[in-house]
């Protein structure tokens, strides 16, 4: 018999090749693997950590710790897990697990000495024989919720991955994944207060993000060792490259930032780009064979981190360097300030800045064991040969500039003896010369062109920059009066020789002398207002004109201004009195300056278009910043990183766009004197994102091949029914997201309209709101949708219609009936699935017969999408669910019973009937439990459900109720979950 590819079949992989790779894995067989840790360590239900385990483990790795001490310090360490703010405990607890605990033990003196107790051992020699690392699936935690993640890791007991799987088969991806995580992480923040990070994963994709990462932090692990390699398998080859038990301790140990934001803390871990640059840069110190490195990543990678991590291992790792001096430098004050703001935000130990030409030469001469962030420019007039360590490790940002002038010299003969890594996303190779600038020349060593290259295309692939395309608008028509001219000109110059009339020309009549030409301008900025006005502004995004003077972009301002409004429009260059009127008018301060860029980069305040002149082309991140309109002639690497400003990704933002001016394009090959890779990759003809949007239009319109594509409720009702199980459904899902996106790049444009795109786009927009309404219970799924597409939702789609023949229902005795309306039984079992799955998700540890209903649905909903049972089938069996579930409420109301006492009345009666002498008796108990839990649980505060007063007072009534008043010990002393239920039935039903 053939099985359906489920999610199980993904846990049992997983586990598979985690087990290949030194974990000790339990559920391969299928079975519940927690379930072997729960019964050999002893866990309640309600813990997150198998504190037995972890109590074996600190008498193993700590001296001081003993049989005699060891609960004391448990105990002490149990409160480490009561935190409000998940972040917060999450800081906190990472310090604990990477330092170890402070506590008092008693000396021979009959004293109290403190101690640090480790919970994990980092030894690199022998961390693997030290520590047990345990891979289990189904590990289940019950507090005010049940939670059941796939797949956990604990080092020692200690949870620190958990792994949300999902089978594209099912129709689940990776994003359903990602929104499970969130939500076991607002349901039972306790498990995730020691995490290192989530993974979430289905059988095409895996994505790891940190705990309280939102979604569009998740992210792919695309590089691996040699011994974990796997080009066939990418999924196995992340698993086993980042998950392994080294890479695991050595990202917890010394790859974890906290950063302090403004909009609420976030924990950084690192990016496999990150992780791997930084490991090369220190074997490269640790091996002290070559004293230089440069690291090409693409802009927008996260270099700064790069080096951040850099910086915090070579300071914290004695194996590497003894005692080392690190030095990161920028070339501008605004990303010295960059920086700066970075390294105060960050929890980050031993830094400081140099102030000064004089504060930095002092800090060379002392060679203090700390970072020093500075700028090039404080080198040059630092005394040669003032090294005072013979550790210096220096990391320059922006390498490719670090050859100009004479201050890489400076650094030099300041720096002798340093190990210099360059970073850069745009690195210059010009010339053949020795005197030529080369980045791979003054960086790598002989027979190297990088240490560590991330390249454009791999940040594409990868999601972390999207594509940019351009488009020309260089060509213009130009009426020339050339006997006027020559007469004009003939007549102002006419004291010239004729060769003295030539060099003049050649010298002033130059491309940006045309640029300045009032006609040009006007007919450009024509064409960016209209440009914007119909592609960008209607999704929200902003734009930047790039010019090639002071005076063009005074030029441009001013007729932007008013045609768009003087707030829609800023003008940022460098302005002195001497200075012209039209250039004064636009003159900005730097306060002013940072100002408009801050709000420039917030969607809903003003300016909506910057013009530019030298400025924000590098060092400049804006997400908003969907257009550049390109009127300087750049080449190489500046042309790189202005592409690199339009390509940041952003929730909706399917590209980056250039609308070139001046013909920069044209010839790409000239253009960007790079490898053929970075060449296709760094910007592309739009015409490929109309195509691409034609073929994803084909793509999903193919899913409703045979089905009408009209208005009537036959057509919508046999589309829905379609998408309603796999795998046409996750096809849909995810080709629709695809689609909308595209279309929203592309429109508007006029063969929209003349090859029928948007009529077949409508039609799908309408099934979109359609199966929203249908799977998700949306009052309004169009309102998701983003700003294009709501408005052909607006003109062409009849939403009143679609929210009658797709209702929202709610469980109840109603519902029951309005199913029945619902003629098609696709749509109807899609419907009824969705609907007993929301009423019975909150209400699984509220009755125990909850719970096996709710793994009832499950069972049906899985046969049904495998194609096991049919759609009339799966209705029938969803509808007996229904009535089950209706049942439970009444028999509580008709047996004159409030819920917890029917949870526990139920619970006894069904669940342990041979534990009980009769029903009547159980009525009893059940009656006495909860009301001794109302009169002794205190539940007049936040938090009481989760208090240890509450558990430990919960313990104490069901003793004194089972053992003292009904001799029924029994009950807890043979039933490991007895007490755990029973809690749960009380809590749940009395919030």
């Amino acid at each position: 018999m053939v099985s359906v590819p489920n999610e199980g079949g993904v846990e049992r992989s997983l586990l598979s090749w985690l087990n290949a790779v030194g974990w000790e894995t339990h559920g391969q067989d299928g079975s519940r693997g927690a379930n072997v840790l729960d019964e050999t360590y002893n866990r309640q239900s309600n813990e997150v950590i198998y504190w037995n385990l972890l109590r074996e483990q600190v008498i193993h790795i700590n001296e001081e710790i003993s049989d005699d001490n060891a609960d004391r310090f448990l105990n002490s360490l149990r409160r480490e897990l009561d935190y409000e703010n998940l972040l917060e405990g999450n800081q906190n607890f990472h310090e604990l697990l990477t330092k170890g605990k402070s506590f008092g033990v008693e000396n021979a003196n009959g004293g109290t000495d403190t101690v640090y107790v480790d919970l994990v051992d980092f030894d690199l020699d022998d961390f693997l024989e030290s520590n047990r690392f345990h891979a289990v699936n189904q590990f289940s935690v019950s507090r005010e919720t049940t939670i059941r993640p796939d797949v956990t890791l604990f080092v020692n007991g200690i949870p620190l991955v958990t792994m949300e799987l999902k089978s594209v088969a099912q129709d689940n991806d990776y994003y359903d994944a990602i929104s499970d995580l969130h939500d076991y992480e607002e349901d039972v923040p306790r498990l995730f207060i020691p995490g290192l990070f989530n993974v979430a994963a289905d059988t095409m994709e895996f994505r790891y993000g940190s705990v309280g990462a939102p979604e569009e932090f998740y992210e792919l692990w695309n590089e691996a060792p040699e011994q974990y390699a796997d080009e066939d398998n990418q999924m196995k080859q992340a698993v086993q490259a980042l998950c392994n038990p080294a890479t695991l301790i050595d990202v917890l140990k010394n790859f974890v930032f906290f950063e302090k934001r403004a909009g609420g803390d976030a924990k950084i871990i690192p990016r496999y780009t990150q992780y791997y640059a930084v490991n090369r840069i220190l074997d490269r110190v640790r091996e002290g064979v070559h004293d230089r490195g440069l690291i090409w990543h693409t802009q927008g990678s996260g270099k700064s981190f790069t080096m951040l991590y850099a910086a915090e291992n070579l300071l914290s790792r004695s194996e590497v360097a003894r005692n080392p001096q690190v030095f990161i430098i920028v070339d501008t004050d605004k990303l010295n300030s960059q920086m700066r703001d970075q390294l105060a935000n960050l929890s980050l130990g031993q830094w400081t800045e140099a102030e000064s030409i004089d504060h930095l030469e002092k800090l060379i001469q002392e060679g203090s064991s700390q970072l020093v962030l500075t700028t090039i420019q404080k080198f040059q007039d630092v005394e040669p040969d003032t090294q005072g360590n013979d550790e210096v490790i220096v990391m320059s940002d922006e390498a490719h500039r670090f050859m100009e002038a004479d201050l890489g010299s400076r650094l030099k003969a300041a720096l002798p003896d340093c190990s210099h890594f360059g970073f850069t996303g745009t690195p210059v190779r010009e010339g053949e010369k020795k005197k030529d600038r080369n980045t791979f020349d003054e960086f790598s060593p002989e027979g190297e062109e990088y240490l560590h290259r991330y390249s454009v295309k791999q940040g594409i692939e990868d999601g972390l920059i999207l594509p940019v395309y351009f488009t020309l608008r260089h060509e213009m028509e130009w009426k020339v009066s050339e006997d006027a001219i020559d007469e004009e000109f003939e007549h102002e110059f006419r004291g010239m020789t004729p060769e003295e009339k030539r060099e003049f020309i050649t010298d002033n009549v130059t491309s940006r002398t045309m640029a300045e030409l009032e006609p040009r301008v006007d007919r450009a900025v024509e064409e960016i207002d209209e440009h914007y006005s119909d592609k960008v502004a209607p999704n929200g995004w902003k734009g930047m004109i790039v010019t090639p003077s002071r005076r063009s972009a005074a030029m441009y301002g001013k007729r932007l201004r008013e045609r768009r409004g003087e707030d829609a429009v800023e003008v940022l260059y460098t302005s002195t009195n001497d200075d012209p009127d039209l250039i004064q008018e636009f003159h900005t301060d730097p306060e002013e300056r940072d100002s408009i860029v801050e709000r420039f980069k917030e969607r809903d305040e003003d300016p909506s278009l910057l013009v530019v002149h030298n400025m924000l082309l590098t060092g400049f991140d804006a997400p908003i910043l969907k257009t550049m309109y390109l009127d300087r002639n750049l080449k190489d690497h500046n042309l790189l990183q202005a592409i690199a400003r339009t390509n940041r990704p952003a929730d909706g933002k399917q590209n980056g766009e250039i609308v070139d001016f001046q013909g920069v394009f044209e010839n790409i090959d000239d253009a960007l004197d790079y490898d053929a890779e970075t060449r296709e990759y760094a910007a592309r003809d739009e015409e490929e994102l109309f195509e691409d949007l034609v073929d994803q239009l084909g793509v999903v319109m193919d899913i409703f091949d045979g089905i009408p594509k009209d208005d009537s409720q036959e057509a919508t009702n046999a589309a829905v029914s379609r998408i309603s199980t796999h795998p046409e459904r996750r096809k849909f899902k995810q080709g629709f997201r695809r689609l909308q996106n595209l279309y929203e790049s592309v429109a508007p444009d006029g063969r929209l309209i003349s090859e029928g795109i948007q009529d077949r786009y409508k039609w799908l927009s309408r099934i979109q709101v359609a199966f929203e309404r249908t799977t998700s219970g949306k009052e309004a799924p169009e309102d998701d949708m983003r700003e294009k597409t709501r408005e052909i939702l607006n003109e062409n789609v009849d939403v009143g219609e679609i929210r009658d023949d797709f209702p929202t229902y709610k469980l109840g005795e109603e519902y029951l009936e309005d199913a029945e309306k619902l003629d098609n039984p696709g749509v109807k079992a899609s419907q009824v699935a969705h609907a007993t799955r929301e009423h019975l998700h909150p209400r699984e540890n509220q009755n125990p017969r909850y719970k096996r209903l709710s793994e009832r649905v499950t069972d049906i909903v899985e046969r049904w999408q495998g194609g096991n049972i049919g759609d009339p089938e799966a209705v029938e069996a969803l509808k007996s669910v229904e009535a089950e579930v209706l049942e439970v409420e009444r028999e509580a109301e008709d047996e004159g019973m409030e819920a917890a006492e029917f949870a526990i009345y139920t619970h006894l009666t069904e669940e342990t009937p041979d534990a009980i002498e009769s029903e009547e008796q159980a009525k009893e108990v059940a009656e006495e439990i909860v009301s001794q839990f109302q009169e002794r649980v205190d539940r007049g505060y936040n938090g009481w459900k989760t208090n240890k007063k509450t558990i430990s007072e919960i313990e104490h009534i069901l003793l004194d109720v089972l053992v003292v008043e009904y001799d029924l010990g029994h009950l807890i002393r043979d039933s490991d979950d007895f007490v755990d239920s029973v809690r749960n039935y009380l809590i749940q039903n009395n919030g």
